[in-house]
């Protein structure tokens, strides 16, 4: 299920992310959700599509994730 705003992402992702990450986990979960459709994972490959992408610009630093 494609995310329309940051208000719909999960909960993990909202609480965890600043603005700016979650932009990125939204765009890259939306796209990675259409490229695999008809895929059984297809969520689960969105969703792992979308760390990855926000982990190409964020890293986690104890309890936060900043810019790196």
């Amino acid at each position: 299920m494609p995310y329309r705003s940051n208000d719909d992402l999960p909960p993990p992702v909202r609480h965890h992310l600043p603005s700016h990450a979650m932009d990125i986990y939204r765009e890259a979960f939306n796209h990675s959700f259409a490229a695999h459709a008809g895929d059984i994972r297809q969520e689960e490959i969105a969703h792992r599509t979308a760390w990855a992408a926000v982990k190409r610009l964020y890293v986690k630093a104890a309890d936060k994730w900043v810019r790196k």
